[in-house]
């Protein structure tokens, strides 16, 4: 059983867009690859677009349990854009089952354009990194978003500097969630500190203290700490010792 959805208003790239066969059978400049998924870029029409099609979900049960890993990823982009969360605009959508077990699947999203990953622009120390200006733009914006999607329960999982773009205006944009989802109890707080964790692995080494602590108050929508922002700000900085 296959299901796929071509979103309204590309009805013109229906030929190659329009259906889970079509998407397979895509050619284009390969730019990831791993047993179980990889990513091209084609171009129609001057724009460029970004397939990721996955062949598995993984091995024994991961084949029948729980939410496919390609679903996730364009029901968490969609839900950005829902919440008004900048992010990739998804083109068209879909997966086929085996049966009940996973079959394939894929997802394909519009560019960005002339956006870079802050990753990228840590790695060879842009000066817009030392931009007081330019960081408290983006921060703003990393913190508001960040505190939509906490605000929900939802946590990205995954909220590396490689996964926020930033474009030649610096608007911020969140990509790449496949394993963001809602959490409860225990395991959301732990989510949650994992969120702020992975900003900030990267963040001490190019922000200096003061800016790390405006986005915390900008994300808390604070003025002053808390005896409980405190020992949150505790959590986040021990998360990743003994594993870097």
């Amino acid at each position: 059983m296959a299901g796929w959805t071509l979103a309204p208003g590309y009805e013109q790239l229906a030929a190659d867009f329009g259906s889970l066969d079509a998407v397979f059978a895509l050619q284009g400049e390969r730019l990831t690859h791993d047993p179980l998924s990889e990513v091209i870029r084609v171009e129609r029409g001057g724009v460029h677009y970004y397939v990721k099609r996955y062949t598995g979900a993984g091995k024994h049960m991961r084949r029948y349990l729980g939410r496919p890993r390609i679903k996730a990823e364009w029901q968490n982009l969609k839900q950005f854009a829902k919440w008004g969360i900048p992010t990739a605009e998804v083109v068209a959508w879909g997966l086929e089952r085996k049966g009940l077990a996973f079959g394939r699947g894929a997802m394909i999203t519009r560019e960005l354009p002339n956006t870079e990953d802050l990753s990228a622009l840590a790695e060879r120390k842009d000066p817009r990194l030392a931009d007081r200006h330019w960081v408290k733009h983006v921060t703003h914006q990393l913190a508001r978003y960040t505190r939509v999607m906490h605000e929900h329960r939802f946590a990205h999982n995954d909220l590396k500097w490689r996964n926020l773009l930033v474009d030649d205006l610096g608007t911020l944009f969140f990509i790449d969630c496949p394993t963001g989802d809602f959490w409860r109890g225990f395991m959301w707080r732990h989510r949650m500190i994992k969120d702020l964790a992975c900003l900030d692995k990267v963040a001490k080494y190019h922000l200096s203290a003061t800016q790390r602590l405006r986005f915390y108050l900008q994300y808390r929508g604070r003025q002053r700490l808390t005896v409980r922002d405190k020992r949150r700000i505790r959590q986040v900085l021990s998360f990743f010792e003994g594993r870097e």
